[in-house]
Order: C-alpha cells, then structure tokens, then sequence
C-alpha cells in the first residue's frame, strides 16, 4: 500500500497462532493493495480509468465517495486533477477497518492495525501520540483511546499531496496538520481529508460532524481542537 503497517495484539494465544492471524491480515492488504492501486497497470483503479469493466465492490467504493463528496460540499473528490479517479482516500480507512474486523472475527479483543498512522484500536486504554509536525521526534499531545479509530492527514511527512478541489488550490499552505479521530478509522479517515483540504476552517468541518473530534496545528504552528477533543487527552 506504500506505507508501512503495523500491528499489535495484546493476548494470552499460542506465539504461533497469532502470528499466523496477523500474517491473514497482512494477506488482506496485499489483496487490497493489488485491486486499488492507482500506479498498478493489472489494478481495478487502472481498469477503471481505461474505461473497462470492473467488480461490484468498486462500484460500492465509487459509490460510497460521491455520498461523500455531497456531505462535504465538494471538497472530498477521489478525481485528481489531471482527471484519473483515485479512490485511495476512501479505501485506506476502509481497508483498515476491514482488516481490524479480521482479527475480531478471530476472536482477539484487544489491538490496533495501523497503517501510515491511521489506525483502528480496539479495547481501552491505548496510549497514542499525535506528533510534532515541525520536530516528528517530539509528542505534542498524548491521548487515551478506546474502540475508536485516529487519522492525521498533513504535508509533515509526504509533502504536498493534498489539494483543494473546490478552490482549485493545488497546495495547502495554511496548516500542516489534522487529526480525527472517530467511532471507526473510516469514518475518520472519510472527514480528514476534505477538512484538510478546507485549510483552517476544516476543523469546522469536524466541529460540526457528530461523533467526530479533531486537532489542527497550522503553519505558525498554532493548536486549535474541537470542543470535546480534551476527552480524549491523557492527563
């Protein structure tokens, strides 16, 4: 998926048996990762933007970012700018949550599956930390979470990758960080985006979303959270 992904489980199964579930987890992306890239030739992406025909779980997946794109006044868009439909805004959170549902179903009660920093955690009392945009090595806040899934969407680390497709801007300059968190990391992943790509008034966005809470750091390197952000912050 071009990130990174990681896993914790936290149980008392056989050594074995679990590295065997995480190990169909990890099959799981791979099979994601082979149907949703938009820079592989053989994917369903590159199928879709050549005009052929492609499977009922891309149509759902198309279908579920124009809802998306409505309830966000444009500003959440799988079309880029030069016109290819690139669906990986929906599909990583998506994709995550699927594969935490994996080890649920197998009966683990307590991990998270994090990949690229946008996780789903499942049990309580998880310590996260959300990291200094300007300095990756330094913590700026450090959160309790329980069953609940965290984004960050920013331009810290991959650059400018993020852009306005309602005012066009191809560069999002006013803030360098934004994280969601949510009942679910889709959920969160779904509204990171857009609001990043509203710049500084993204965190209305989420302000006004129910069931999500949010934190921004801007350029300047000034915090602003959402009203009930401070549930979540250790203390």
């Amino acid at each position: 998926m071009g990130m990174p992904v990681t896993i914790e489980v936290i149980g008392e199964r056989q050594e074995v048996k679990v590295k065997k579930d995480i190990e169909r987890v990890f099959e799981y992306f791979r099979s994601v990762d082979e149907k949703y890239s938009p820079f592989k030739e053989t994917s369903e992406v590159a199928k879709l933007n050549r005009g052929e025909k492609v499977s009922r779980e891309m149509t759902d997946i198309l279908k579920l970012a124009e809802d998306l794109k409505i309830s966000t006044n444009g500003y959440f868009n799988i079309k880029r700018p030069d016109g290819k439909i690139d669906p990986s805004g929906i599909v990583k959170g998506w994709a995550i949550r699927n594969a935490a549902d994996i080890l649920r179903r197998l009966g683990y009660k307590k991990f998270y599956v994090d990949a690229g920093g946008d996780a789903e955690i499942v049990g309580k009392n998880w310590k996260w930390g959300i990291r200094n945009p300007f300095n990756v090595k330094e913590i700026v806040k450090v959160l309790n979470l329980s069953n609940c899934g965290i984004v960050t969407s920013g331009t810290y680390e991959r650059g400018q990758h993020i852009y306005d497709p309602v005012g066009g801007k191809s560069e999002i300059n006013d803030i360098v960080s934004l994280t969601v968190i949510g009942p679910d990391v889709y959920n969160a992943d779904c509204f990171a985006t857009p609001a990043f790509a509203m710049g500084k008034v993204g965190i209305e966005l989420i302000e006004a979303t129910d069931g999500l809470e949010g934190y921004m750091i801007d350029k300047k390197g000034i915090a602003t959270m959402t009203s009930g952000f401070d549930k979540y912050v250790a203390t």
